[in-house]
């Protein structure tokens, strides 16, 4: 198995124009109130409020809500989409090590995104809203299959339960560690710890 962009989960399921402009301040907006206020507090005035638009003006970029979550879903795929193209810049797959410290920090899209804040509101969301479950989905099974691509490269006999491990590591430090969570300022010393526990099991 190795990491094509060419093939990516993304690029296949969003198919959407980039979102540029207005739309995409206006989604920026959708994602600093979920972030920040939850997804249950996201609705269509909401938004307009926060974009210092009237309803009527949003309407003339999102008609509808499900027009909304189909372009936050696109927009937040295509943030990640040039993350893994940041990841995979270097000729071959990245080694395992560069890819858990890609990913408990160093990701592109989790500075745009605010993801230590954004994503537990997406697994919330997940649960009632399809799209949100799919692009959650894609976003996985994307760096699933490069930290499986690196476990192969170390002699893995179990490459994908390992990668879900180290996957479930990664994300479950989110809940803990993340911003304004009650273990945030201990954030390094788990980044760290991460990261020592990788040099122990598969080496340097």
């Amino acid at each position: 198995m190795s990491y094509d962009m060419s093939t990516s989960v993304l690029t296949k399921t969003t198919e959407a124009t980039p979102a540029t402009g207005r739309k995409r301040q206006i989604l920026e907006a959708a994602i600093e109130i979920m972030a920040s206020e939850g997804y249950a507090n996201l609705s269509m005035r909401a938004l307009a409020r926060a974009s210092d638009l009237k309803l009527g003006a949003l309407q003339y970029h999102f008609r509808t809500w499900e027009d909304l979550l189909r372009a936050l879903a696109a927009f937040i795929a295509e943030e990640y989409e040039r993350s893994f193209e940041a990841l995979a810049v270097n000729e071959g797959s990245p080694s395992l090590k560069e890819t858990m410290l890609y990913l408990i920090g160093d990701a592109p899209a989790d500075a745009t995104l605010q993801a230590d804040r954004l994503f537990p509101q997406l697994w919330a969301m997940a649960q009632v809203e399809p799209l949100m479950e799919s692009l959650l989905n894609d976003i996985y099974s994307q760096y699933i299959d490069i930290l499986e691509d690196g476990l192969v490269e170390k002699g893995s006999r179990a490459p994908r339960a390992e990668a879900l491990m180290l996957m479930s590591m990664v994300e479950g430090s989110t809940l803990f560690v993340g911003r304004g969570r009650r273990w945030a300022r201990d954030a390094k010393a788990v980044r760290k710890a991460v990261l020592s526990f990788i040099d122990t099991k598969y080496g340097d």
